[in-house]
């Protein structure tokens, strides 16, 4: 088996769909002497910014000198993106030996792709003997796959409308199956969350006898990305920078200092300067990354209301430019669900360029271009991300940014193209070729 016929046989586990429950799971890693049985593990889920706080904790406990090993999902370019070890993506060359694992034990188990991917990753951490694994959810909480572990750390982002099909219609619901992570006894960070969630988490927590720390209650922060404070308990931060964008940054950073703190307070020793040199070195790509110089493109995987009103606010209170939008959205999402919070924000919108995604089922483009015609912005649907791209590049006027948002995989499909410096070719007139020759 090569790494290629590895990846084949993963992704053609995609043909079971998403299956929530535990079964399958437990059933897999037992024939696999059960990988997550000697780990210590830190249990992340929420609906926007857990994959922020897991890759913060990651590199909080790296630079504590800790072995780490951090599972996110979706990647952008790379399957070995999701499994990391001290910051690194699994080797490729480990794939086969990985794959042969989880196929053998699979026999007779209708594994879906994630639970399989999440054998893997338990595999790869025992084998690497990291010290802490950071588990990122693939969706709710309660029925995820990652919720096989014993945690010694439990984080639960902000939690939003999103996957209603499978969460529930209701925040309240929707908090319910992320709480569901919650484990007797073992501590809970909880980040900004709307009333009702919050009195979920808080009877979760109450229920299950696991000390709550919540934000704004139990920890605080303030300042801004070059200049943030911090503080919980007898833990005072000053002079932080924060190296990723935008203000609610600043509060996945303060989630991840506040679950430092604990796991500190707990015994792992985790001085201060470990949680300082984070917040310098702390890279997630696709999320307000900037590209160019000086800086047009701006790829942000915003691809629900919650995502896209603060990806509206840091245009209008940060950027302060002209937008023209490349969007691609996925799976059963209203346009105006994603798209109106950017209208309400008051960016300046010259123009909306829809595309589908490469992967999965899209939100046909032309339904974007309806929403956009409603609303009186010029707007034009395009048969694949790269034309979309091209035409919004070349369109631009010198003070417009051109935004990449909405699904990761349309952000992915266009930060390919930059990563190969293909897209400055794309561009056209004396600003396009400008750029090129910046780019070298």
């Amino acid at each position: 088996m090569t790494p290629d016929e590895s990846l084949a046989y993963l992704y053609d586990l995609q043909r079971f769909g998403i299956k929530l429950g535990l079964q399958n799971i437990r059933a897999l890693l037992e024939r696999l002497d059960n990988p997550q049985a000697g780990l210590c593990c830190v249990h992340v889920a929420g609906t926007n910014g857990k994959g922020s706080v897991s890759v913060l904790l990651a590199e909080i406990l790296r630079h504590a000198g800790c072995r780490v090993g951090l599972y996110t999902s979706p990647h952008l370019h790379c399957f070995t993106e999701r499994v990391r070890i001290d910051g690194e993506a699994l080797a490729r060359d480990r794939l086969p030996y990985l794959v042969r694992q989880v196929r053998d034990a699979s026999t007779g188990i209708p594994a879906t792709f994630f639970e399989a991917t999440t054998a893997l990753a338990l595999l790869a951490f025992r084998d690497a003997a990291v010290a802490v694994a950071v588990l990122e959810t693939g969706m709710g909480g309660r029925f995820d796959a990652t919720n096989v572990v014993e945690p010694a750390l439990c984080l639960i982002t902000p939690v939003s409308l999103d996957h209603q099909e499978h969460l529930g219609a209701t925040l309240a619901a929707i908090a319910a199956e992320k709480a569901g992570i919650v484990k007797s006894g073992v501590p809970v960070v909880s980040g900004v969350q709307e009333p009702e969630v919050a009195a979920v988490i808080a009877a979760a927590a109450a229920a299950h006898g696991a000390p709550l720390w919540q934000a704004g209650e139990d920890y605080l922060w303030g300042g801004d990305s070059a200049a943030m404070w911090f503080r919980a308990g007898e833990l005072e931060l000053s002079g932080l920078h924060c190296a990723l964008p935008g203000t609610h940054q600043l509060a996945n950073y303060a989630q991840a200092l506040a679950g430092a703190a604990l796991l500190d307070q707990r015994g792992l020793p985790i001085p201060a300067e470990a949680m300082r040199r984070a917040g310098v070195s702390a890279r997630w790509p696709g999320r307000l990354e900037w590209w160019g110089n000086p800086p047009v493109v701006l790829l942000d995987g915003a691809h629900n209301a919650a995502g896209a009103a603060a990806l509206a606010r840091y245009l209008a209170e940060e950027v302060r430019r002209p937008v023209r939008l490349v969007a691609g959205l996925s799976g059963q999402r209203r346009p105006e669900e994603v798209l109106d919070p950017l209208v309400a924000a008051g960016c300046s919108l010259r123009g909306l360029y829809a595309a589908p995604i490469p992967e999965g089922v899209a939100v046909p483009p032309e339904s974007l271009v309806a929403w956009a015609r409603q609303r009186r912005l010029p707007a034009q649907a395009f048969a694949v991300p790269e034309t979309a791209f091209a035409a919004a590049l070349a369109e631009r006027d010198a003070e417009d940014v051109v935004v990449v948002a909405g699904s990761l995989y349309l952000v992915a499909a266009v930060r390919g193209l930059l990563c190969a410096d293909a897209v400055w070719s794309l561009s056209v007139g004396e600003e396009g070729r400008r750029m090129q020759a910046e780019k070298g």
